[in-house]
């Protein structure tokens, strides 16, 4: 059978939030079959477990939060895009903040991470989420258009066109697709870091917001050019970026999907709004898993490479 995934072993992280600045620990933890991928708050007199579900999202600007109760955790997007990509299902995510560490702004240290713990198989089916008939959530018109759409895919694959007027923008290229079963995340996603722009730090510090952010961990932009010295990882990174997001903010809906995702200027928020719009609709999806490996998609019961 296909079979689910956790860690062989437990690893740590030490970094800082992008938006809250303060310094953070993360341990992740192995995790019996079922499980699903589960946040802890261990910085607080009882630990508080958030298990990662679209209904669990509390707040989607700039980021995918999730809470229970008032307790939250911001910024998850990242680390469940390396989850995803990674094909884990069972994770404990011990933190001691409120704020997933932002490390180098994508999710490359989270893949190395998780790869040096090692992935271990377990004794229980993979559950997919199969997307049985189109649904699409739609924003706004003509130039403040926005949407995101899921179609019946026998595999996963993610289609995403961004518009931002800049230089360094339309010089990289404003679309791309990616398929999950390529067994290329690692390589070809992981790695596309976060961005912004100088006009706009200012407001978001003003907000409290992106104090943790700079050079060393985001590409950084004035009105013309990339400033970091070092350029872009990828030719086409800024719109790479927003499919890792993607991957990450669609892999809350707790288990893989099989679908073809395609999305114009979408973001956290609308991401989250196709979950709920598909989870909305009984008809449209159900839960299958594979008794045979040879029966799931192309490269999906190949563990990933390391790099």
């Amino acid at each position: 059978m296909l079979a689910q995934r956790t860690l062989k072993s437990l690893t740590k992280a030490v970094g800082v939030g992008l938006h809250g600045g303060q310094r953070v620990e993360l341990t992740l933890r192995p995790a019996a079959p079922d499980t699903g991928i589960v946040f802890r708050r261990v910085d607080l007199p009882e630990p508080v477990d958030i298990p990662v579900t679209a209904e669990s999202v509390t707040d989607t600007r700039l980021a995918s939060t999730i809470s229970n109760g008032g307790v939250k955790v911001n910024t998850i997007e990242h680390v469940m895009s390396a989850c995803s990509g990674l094909g884990l299902d069972n994770l404990y995510i011990d933190i001691t903040a409120e704020e997933v560490p932002i490390l180098d702004g994508s999710s490359a240290s989270f893949v190395y991470l998780l790869q040096s713990a090692g992935i271990a198989l377990q004794n229980k089916p993979k559950r997919f989420i199969r997307v049985k008939k189109p649904v699409e959530v739609r924003e706004g018109e003509g130039r403040n258009l926005k949407w995101a759409r899921l179609d019946p895919f026998h595999g996963y694959k993610l289609a995403f066109e961004i518009e931002f007027d800049h230089p360094a923008v339309n010089a990289s290229g404003q679309r791309v697709e990616f398929d999950m079963g390529s067994g290329r995340y690692a390589r070809e996603i992981a790695r596309a870091r976060t961005f912004g722009f100088t006009r706009d730090v200012e407001m978001m510090r003003s907000r409290g917001l992106g104090l943790g952010g700079g050079l060393d961990n985001a590409i950084v932009m004035d009105d013309v050019k990339v400033l970091n010295a070092d350029g872009l990882r990828y030719s086409d990174e800024f719109v790479k970026h927003k499919i890792l997001d993607a991957i990450g903010d669609l892999y809350i809906v707790g288990k893989p999907l099989l679908a073809a995702y395609s999305a114009f200027r979408s973001g956290h928020a609308m991401n989250n709004l196709l979950l709920r719009a598909l989870l909305a609709q009984p008809d449209a999806y159900e839960i299958v898993s594979f008794e045979h490996e040879r029966e799931a998609p192309l490269g999906f019961a190949q563990l990933a490479p390391a790099w």
